[in-house]
């Protein structure tokens, strides 16, 4: 068999590859947030598999930034290799010490400098380097986080669910966002001020015939490993049915997951299929030993 010839890994096995790079053996200090944060707690909850396909559904609801995507990556080449590099982002910036997340900031910035243009649809102008892009993707992502975890992970109580949104602001003024109050163009710091962004920002919101395309292609997922489809498809229901209502009709997607008339799927079913995804996480090479690090480094801080 020809170099050429043999596949290339699937999407959790490239995703298991960047959570054990990205956790560090040596960190020089405990990074912006530290084994104590709510940060910590939330990004290692078993329901980020969903909250990761919620935020990039919501993220498709935004023209300009649905626009940068469409004319400036090539994403649908390779999803695997962008789920692994946007995990990697992550993963850094939550576990890194500040000199790694620094650098992994810089990068990504970098990288937007060169995503300008103009939108097919609404006739504007973009840059992904514009703080009310950015501020529309960090808070996809954060609303995500919150949502898959209140439907389908740890129970945050209100303050903590306030303490997790304020905790991340240190990342968005990391990736550009003007370290303000969110009344002056900061990034959110509480519910009700990440609410209060989404009731203003809605207007702005559109679906079009690239987003139904990026959205068919994100749930059925072609560069998912054959044996975890099933799996898919169940982390995909999930994903649509802890969409707020207003995504939902959008999409046009009702109340259930992603077929007209489906029911979205419990609790208690969506918690088992990502027991065992993360049992199939385990397994991969380096993700148990990178584990073990954030415990030790978890109860060293308890101490």
């Amino acid at each position: 068999m020809t170099a050429e010839a043999i596949p290339e890994p699937g999407l959790f096995t490239r995703a298991a590859a960047a959570f054990a790079a990205s956790v560090p053996e040596d960190p020089a200090d405990d990074g912006f947030f530290g084994p104590g944060s709510v940060t910590w707690r939330l990004h290692a909850d078993l329901s980020e598999p969903v909250s990761g396909l919620r935020s990039l559904l919501l993220q498709a609801l935004h023209p300009l930034a649905m626009a940068g995507v469409d004319q400036h990556s090539q994403w649908r080449d390779d999803p695997g290799a962008r789920y692994a590099s946007t995990a990697a982002y992550v993963l850094t910036t939550t576990y890194g010490d500040r000199a790694a997340a620094r650098a992994a900031a810089a990068r990504v910035r970098k990288i937007h400098e060169h995503v300008t243009g103009t939108d097919p649809v609404t006739g504007k102008a973009y840059a992904a380097s514009d703080p009310a892009l950015l501020i529309w993707v960090h808070a996809a992502l954060v609303d995500s986080d919150l949502a898959a975890a209140a439907r389908y992970g740890a129970a945050l109580t209100p303050a903590e669910q306030d303490q997790y949104v304020a905790e991340m602001t240190a990342v968005a003024e990391l990736i550009g966002i003007p370290a303000a109050r969110f009344a002056d163009g900061g990034a959110p710091a509480s519910v009700a001020e990440l609410d209060a962004y989404f009731d203003a920002v809605r207007p702005d919101l559109a679906t079009s015939a690239s987003t139904a395309d990026t959205s068919a292609y994100l749930l059925g997922m072609p560069d998912i490993e054959p044996e975890l489809a099933d799996v898919w498809e169940v982390v995909a229901a999930a994903a649509v049915a802890s969409l707020p209502g207003w995504a939902r009709a959008m999409y046009g997607f009702g109340d259930g997951g992603p077929a007209p008339g489906s029911v979205p799927p419990g609790r208690e079913e969506v918690r088992q299929v990502l027991g065992v995804l993360d049992a199939v996480f385990l397994g991969e090479p380096g993700v148990l030993e990178a584990r073990q690090r954030l415990t030790l480094r978890i109860r060293k801080a308890g101490r």
